[in-house]
Order: C-alpha cells, then structure tokens, then sequence
C-alpha cells in the first residue's frame, strides 16, 4: 500500500527514551510555571513532572501524594513546551498513568480521576494546550475513519476482491494526504501560538519543503525564538542541505 509513512522525531520517542531518574534542582526564576490540580480517588502515590532533554524523558520535579489529592509544582520555564505530568500508584501497571500537557508561564491547572487518569484530564491555562486539544480531536476522526478503511481493505483482500482493494487503498492514501494537509494548515493558522512548529516537528516532519516552509515563514518572531521554533528552523535547514546535496 503506497501511504505517506508518518515518523515521530527522535524528541517525541517517549516509549523507546523514557528514564528513571532522580529529579534534578533546579534555581527557580521570575519566569514560572505552576502546575497545580486534583486527583480524585487518590490517597496515595508519587507525581512526577517530566519533559523531553536531549531525547530523554527525564523527572524534573516530584511531590508525595499521602492522604489528599491535591498536588502542586513549580518550575522556571522560558518559553512554552511540552510537558507531561507522570503517576507512579506503585500498582505495577504504568498504562494510563501520563498526561501530555502544554506548559507555559503562570499558572495550569490539571484536574482528573485516577481511575482514568489520562482520558479524564481536564487542562486550563494554556492557549497551546487548548489548540492541542482541538488538533486531537480532529486527528481523533481521521483515525477512526482509517480504521474503518483498513479493515474493509483486508476483508476485500481475503475475500479476493481485487477492485474493491484497490479502490478502499486509494481511499487509504488519500485519507492520509488529507490529514497531512489539515494538520499544516491548522499549523499555519496559528503560527503566533508554539503550537504550530511542534505539530510541524511531530506530525508533518516528512512533508514536502514548501508547505512546511508555509508554515515557517509565517511565524511571530516570538515563536520563532522558542525551543520548538528554532528546533523548527533547524530541522529545514538540515532538510533543504541534504534535499540539494541529493
């Protein structure tokens, strides 16, 4: 089947990257961000404040939850990144146990169940996260619609049903074009929020120069200055050199 293959930048690898670690100190400056929220349903466990550093999802602040569900962090942050917010119940099960939010300075409140801890997030103060939650929601649809076509495209296929395949593969591929280009376009909407060079650097990598160069050019300078901006900026300029050098 001939789809666009989506890849995931090394920085995003969580699964293969994650790393047990002491939390490291760090001097906290006028430049804050405050994470604060509620666990219901727990009485007891460890909360981690993590983010990505050098490939490496590493613990950057911890808190002991002993008797009450409300959980507080505070952590000097320069421009707006990902985060995630990381619960060790000491039950021997990790899944369902790490909420990916957008960190930005002031304050963010994370409330939630501990039964599903992840699923039943609910994040305020954050104008990156609330755009992140829109763009799930949207790529939420196109997965379901994926979904659907890939299991009518393997039924065609053992059923024998060339044409049929066929038809179900081009629907496939063209699915994906479409997710692509929503994603860019989302991206270049709100090129004044980091938002759009993180989904550029996540999602959109491997697309073609142009339309990320769309997206690039329309940048505030604020976002350009930040991490993922000029994460951003690199990335195309490593692309475009080794793009002409072939």
């Amino acid at each position: 089947m001939n789809t666009l293959r989506l890849r995931i930048p090394l920085f995003s690898l969580l699964a293969v990257f994650i790393l047990a670690c002491q939390p490291e100190q760090k001097k906290v400056t006028g430049n804050n961000m405050v994470v604060t929220g509620n666990i219901e349903g727990l009485r007891k466990g460890t909360l981690y404040l993590q983010k990505i550093e050098d490939t490496k999802l590493v613990n950057i602040d911890s808190t002991l939850v002993n008797g009450t569900p409300n959980f507080k962090f505070k952590t000097p942050l320069e421009t707006p990144e990902v985060f995630y917010l990381y619960l060790d119940k000491e039950d021997g099960d990790s899944l369902n146990d790490r909420i990916l939010f957008f960190g930005e300075k002031g304050t963010i409140e994370i409330n939630t169940l501990l039964k599903t801890f992840e699923s039943s997030a609910e994040i305020i103060g954050s104008k990156n996260q609330e755009l992140l939650q829109e763009h799930i929601a949207f790529k939420r649809k196109f997965n379901d619609q994926n979904l659907e076509l890939l299991q009518e495209f393997y039924q065609a296929q053992s059923e024998g049903e060339k044409e049929k395949a066929d038809s179900l593969e081009q629907k496939l591929d063209d699915l994906i074009r479409r997710r692509y280009l929503y994603t860019i376009n989302f991206a270049a909407q709100h090129t004044d929020q980091n938002i759009a060079p993180y989904l550029a650097l996540t999602e959109v990598f491997d697309a073609n120069l142009s339309l990320l160069d769309s997206i690039a050019v329309k940048m505030t300078s604020d976002v350009r200055g930040s991490l993922y901006g000029k994460e951003f900026i690199e990335f195309l300029e490593q692309r475009r050199s080794s793009e002409e050098e072939n």
